[in-house]
Formats: C-alpha cells, structure tokens, sequence
C-alpha cells in the first residue's frame, strides 16, 4: 500500500490498488473515496494543471500518516489562477471604479451649478435664475427634483409678482418646467398659491404671451388629481373657456380644451362647468372637426350627472347634432364618444329618448351597427335595444286603449282594388328599404373583409370584392342583426 501524504500528487494516491486486511488496526483505502469524490479529485487535478508538490520539509519524520479522506484540493487552487484572469479581473474593476468616479464627479458639478442658481434666484439678479432654471429643467428630471429641493420654488413665485411682463414669463416657463413629470413640484406649486397669482396675471395684466403661458401651467398642474379641485374652484374654468375664443394661438386653444378635460374628470368640477356655459359652447362648436373629438370626451365626463344631461338637452337642435356626428364615418372616435353619450341618456330619460327617435337616430345607429367600430356597435346596439322596448310599450298602451267599429265595405269591388294598390304600395317601400338594407349589408361585409385582411398582414388585392358583391345580391333582411 503507498502512503499517502497531503504534499503528495492526487494522481499516485489513487493509483494504489486498494488495501484489504483483516487486523483490528488496519483499515481499506478505498473505503475513503466514493465515485463522486473520485471524480471531483480528478477535475481538481486537471484544473490545478496536475502539479506535484514535494512534502513539507518542516514536518516531523515520526508523525504518524493521518487518515485518507475526500481530499481537498481547493487551497491549491486558489493559488494557481492563471495570470491572464487575474489581470482581467483588475482591469474591470479599475474601469468600473473610473466610471463610477467619472458618474460621481459629473454629478457634483451639477449640484453646485444647481446651487449657484438657486443663489442667484434668492440674489437681485432672480430674471437671469429663472432663465437657467427653465433651461437646465427642461429635459433632465433629476434637476426638477434637486432646485424644487433646495428652494427654487419660492423665489419664483415672487417674481409672478413682478409688473415686468418679461418677469412673468420667465417665472411662468420656469415653474411649468419644474412641474413636468414631477407630482410633488405640482402639488408643491399649488400650495404655494400659484393658481391665484397666475390668474391675477391674466386679470389685471392682460397679455397673450402670458395667457398663454398661464394656460400651459393650468395644463400641467390639472394632471394631479389633488390639484383639479383646487383649480376648479378658483375661478380657472371661465378663463379657459373664453380663452378659446379669445387666443389666435392654436397651441394655447389645444391647452385649453386639454386643462378643460383634466378639470372635468373630477366630480367636484361638473357645477362650476356648468356655471360657465361650457356645455353650450361645446354644442354649438361641434361641427369643427379640429376639436370636436376633445369637446366630446369632455361631455362624456359631464353625461353621468344628471344636471348635465339636462343642460345638453336644452340646447337647440342638440340631438340632430349628436345625430350628425353618428353619421361621421370617418372620424371613428367621435362616433364612439357621440353614441356613449346618446347610450346614457337614452337610458336615463324618456323624453330624450322621444327627442333621438324624432331626430331620425334610428337610421344612423342602424348603419352605425353595421359599419361602425366594435365599440360604436356595441353602444348603438344597447341604444336600439333600449328604443325597441321602449317602442313595444307604447304600441301596446296604444293597442290596449284603442276602440273601433269594422263594417263590411259596402262594394267588393272597390275593396279589393283598394287593399292590392295598398299591398302593392307596401311592397314597393319594403323593396326600398330591403335596397338599403343589401347596400349596408354589403358595406358591412366588405369592412369586416378588409379588417380581417389588415389584421392577417395580408395584401389589400386579396379581398374578393367581386365574390362579395355575388354573396350579397342574394342576402335579405335576416342577416341584419336588429
């Protein structure tokens, strides 16, 4: 049996065969290693490059071998990393080291440029902090964070005091700059009374560059659902309602629709909508394409109130208009916001019910059913649905009350005659109506064929147009799904 020693090669202790004897004080070598540990020795071995080691000179001769077990052999690893790892270790952690100093300086030189600014805002010279307050805001947001920490905040609300219009606008920019993407600047804005100041502005100095500027922030504070009610009962709302008519500015007419619609999200706003006539000006500026869709998103906030829907009612001609705006094909987001709107007032009210069918909304639906998106058909279809039951009622109270006398008609001749040009009559508009129904029918078919191809990627040639003309010349009325 060879000895083995911890300085001895790995590979000459498992070339000795295994030791059997049969004394009290003898024991097996091979005992000691399973398979699992054979294995791993050898690993280790060729890992570690298979060096051999000379025993220890230092240890006594006399000390008796210790017991061979799984032998360890990663403490001689740990010493034989090849050179080329250690040296690309090193490198990345000077890179990472240098770059994350690079970070850190960089960073220190902004926090004491932050810091010079806000001195210079505290400073007489505040126009010149405000300036670079608005320019080092305006796209980093670290830099919103940091000035509204160290005070940059008040300073510029002071200088909403100023009669320089120059002043005002730098401070307006300023503070719309901090109050981007920052809600805590919002409502740091807000209770700070920047909502008064601004509109004391527009009151006693009127400018349309600061108008417009005020516009911008009511824009970016009514975000923050904690500032819409404060906005809302300070006196915004009529503001911005005039300033519609008032701005030849097409960017501060669109802020001004977009702030309209933040405020009316939050209940608290519907009264002091209502108290503005915006509801009036909105039905009366319907037909402008280039604002109708946001004028109606703000109706579909307002319609769950119900003084709302009252207020929508009582405008002149406001169902032929909602009408109308059903029939605009190729404008899908108004007509999706127009039939939400018809949908709950038709389900609330049954005067606006009698109003809509009066107005001819039946037909419009009909074809909305047919040729709208999936969710204007979804809410022309419960519209429908709620005018038919509605209509079954009142022919059945109509039928129920009615009391007639049926004679037999004096001559046969003139009744039969009669009742052909009558049958004759109702068949000519029932092949009318059948018409119109095939051509929706129709168009409705060739919608649904080309939304299928556009969502399967295929080309535009691949809808047998031809094929669906043949298929629906002979469909009928059934097919309709009302």
């Amino acid at each position: 049996m060879g000895k083995c020693h911890r300085g001895n090669d790995v590979a000459s202790v498992v070339l000795d065969p295994p030791v059997s004897t049969t004394g009290p004080d003898h024991f097996k070598l091979w005992s000691f290693f399973s398979r699992a540990s054979f294995r791993r020795m050898i690993l280790d071995a060729v890992r570690c490059g298979g060096r051999s080691h000379k025993p220890s000179s230092k240890s006594p001769p006399d000390q008796p071998p210790r017991p061979v077990g799984p032998i360890d052999v990663r403490s001689d690893c740990e010493h034989k990393k090849p050179a080329g790892s250690d040296r690309l270790s090193e490198l990345l952690r000077l890179s990472e080291s240098s770059e994350n100093e690079e970070d850190v300086r960089q960073k220190v030189q902004m926090l004491e440029e932050l810091k010079r600014v806000v001195k210079r805002l505290q400073s007489s010279n505040v126009l010149e902090g405000a300036k670079e307050v608005r320019r080092l805001t305006k796209e980093v947001s670290d830099a919103r964070t940091t000035l509204a920490l160290l005070g940059a905040i008040p300073p510029l609300m002071a200088l909403l005091d100023s009669e320089d219009s120059t002043s005002q606008i730098a401070a307006l920019y300023a503070l719309l700059n901090l109050a981007i993407g920052n809600d805590v600047n919002k409502a740091a804005i807000v209770k700070a009374g920047a909502i008064h100041k601004m509109l004391k502005l527009v009151n006693e100095f009127p400018n349309p560059d600061v108008a417009e500027a005020v516009v911008a922030n009511f824009l970016g504070l009514s975000a923050l659902d904690s500032n819409k009610p404060i906005i809302g009962s300070s006196g915004a709302i009529p503001f911005l309602v005039k300033n519609l008519d008032n701005t030849n500015s097409c960017q501060a007419r669109q802020d001004s629709l977009r702030a309209l619609y933040n405020l009316s999200i939050s209940p608290l706003n519907v009264f002091p909508i209502l108290e503005s006539d915006l509801i009036a000006y909105i039905m009366n500026k319907l037909g402008d394409m280039d604002v109708s869709e946001r004028f109606l998103s703000i109706l579909c906030n307002l319609v769950s109130v119900a003084e709302a829907r009252k207020a929508i009612s009582s405008v002149p001609d406001a169902f032929p208009m909602m009408v109308d705006v059903v029939s605009w094909t190729d404008a899908p987001g108004c007509q999706e916001k127009a039939s939400y709107i018809l949908m709950v007032m038709s389900h609330k009210s049954y005067g606006d019910r009698q109003a809509m069918i009066e107005a001819g909304v039946a037909s419009a639906l009909l074809e909305l059913t047919l040729l709208g998106s999936t969710l204007a058909q979804k809410r022309a279809s419960r519209i429908l649905e709620c005018l038919r039951v509605d209509k079954g009622k009142h022919v059945s109270d109509n039928y129920g009350g009615m009391s007639t006398t049926i004679s037999a008609p004096q001559d046969c001749t003139t009744y039969c005659s009669s009742v052909e040009l009558k049958d004759g009559m109702e068949d000519d508009m029932m092949s009318e109506e059948k018409k119109a129904v095939k051509q929706l029918v129709q168009q409705s078919l060739q919608n649904n064929m080309k939304r299928i191809v556009k969502r399967a990627n295929l080309p535009h040639e691949f809808v047998p147009s031809d094929h669906l003309k043949t298929f629906t010349s002979s469909s009928t009325s059934k097919s309709v799904p009302f």
